[in-house]
Parts: structure tokens; C-alpha cells; sequence
């Protein structure tokens, strides 16, 4: 089985859309709780709840990484960032059993990519994705590292990163940088 993750309902047909990669492709996974990180977008949903418009494609936040042995592990890069970005957040887990992997190269465990369309055979409803993802967790299936555990590396790693990050990202990226990392860069503009 694959999953692929859609705030949209009804789908019917998962069809190739460009994202990240600049090509258009349908992203799976062959595990449900793989997925459950794309229900929603941290910067989205932030811009649009502080009204920010964003006339064009919203930037991409994925806070995550997969420890050794495949498991995703949710990354905190601030406090509460996992409960803010999914909680009270619905969406659609589709499945779909005949995906012909087009062999896109994306270096995430358990991925599949298809540059055909996809058709659906079942549609799973999720009420809140912050619920499934703590049950996903609570399962062992995922692992979320919560900001008040990353090592003073990684937030040393979290303030290079963001600083870089700010230099060229889209305005939609930039007001949510600015408006969850003041400190980082109160010295940036």
C-alpha cells in the first residue's frame, strides 16, 4: 500500500503537481504515519492565521528527519511547533496500491515518487492531525524531538540554519522566520 497526505477531499485521482523538486510528481510513502507531516504547513497556516496574503505557492516547512532504521522523527525548531502546526488541522490519507515508482531520486526513507497520474482506492478522514501524529508516536512509529531535548548543537545548528535560511527565502517565509525566531535575527532585515 502508499499514502499520500491532502488537506483536499474527494480526490479520486492523485495527479503529478510540481513541489520542491521542480518536476511534477505525486509523492507516497509506504507508511500511513509517514504522511501525517504533510496535513499541514507550519508556515501557512501561521501566515493565513496572522493575515499574511500570499498572492503565490507557499513555501514548505518540513521540520523532520528519520533517525537510523527509517523511523520519521518530527523536529521542533521551536517551542510547541509540532502542537501549533497540527493541531485541530483535518485532512485525507489516500491509498493507492498501483504506483510505478518513476525513480526520482528524493532521499526520504520509504518513498515513492510517480510522474503518472495515481488512481485512489480508499480514503482515510483525519479529525486532527496533532492526535494521529501523538498516536503515531505513542506506537513507536515516529519519534518527535521535542525543542526542550534538542542538544545545544542542534540549536546551534537551528540558529546558523535559520540565519541562512532568511537571506533568500520568499516574503510568506520570511514573516513567519521573523515572527518565530525574533532573537535569531533581530540583527536581520
Amino acid at each position: 500500500m502508499f499514502y499520500h497526505a491532502s488537506r483536499t477531499e474527494g480526490i479520486k485521482i492523485l495527479e503529478p503537481r510540481i513541489s520542491n523538486h521542480h518536476r511534477p510528481l505525486v509523492y507516497f510513502s509506504k507508511k500511513r504515519e509517514n504522511v501525517l507531516v504533510y496535513l499541514s504547513n507550519a508556515i501557512q497556516k501561521f501566515c493565513l492565521e496572522n493575515g499574511f496574503e500570499n498572492p503565490g505557492v507557499w513555501t514548505k516547512w518540513a521540520a523532520y528527519g528519520f533517525d537510523p532504521g527509517g523511523i520519521q522523527r518530527i523536529e521542533e525548531y521551536y517551542p510547541g511547533a509540532t502542537e501549533e502546526t497540527f493541531k485541530g488541522v483535518s485532512g485525507y490519507i489516500y491509498s493507492a496500491s498501483d504506483v510505478k515508482d518513476c525513480g526520482f531520486e528524493v532521499k526520504i526513507p520509504d518513498a515513492v515518487t510517480s510522474d503518472k497520474p495515481v488512481e485512489v482506492i480508499s480514503c482515510e478522514f483525519v479529525p486532527d492531525a496533532y492526535e494521529a501524529i501523538l498516536e503515531a508516536e505513542k506506537a513507536g512509529l515516529v519519534r518527535i524531538l521535542r525543542y526542550k531535548d534538542v542538544t545545544p548543537k542542534g540549536h546551534e545548528w537551528i540558529k546558523n540554519t535559520i540565519r541562512e535560511e532568511f537571506k533568500t527565502a520568499a516574503a510568506d517565509y520570511r514573516f513567519f522566520l521573523k515572527a518565530k525566531f525574533p532573537e535569531i535575527l533581530k540583527d536581520m532585515e
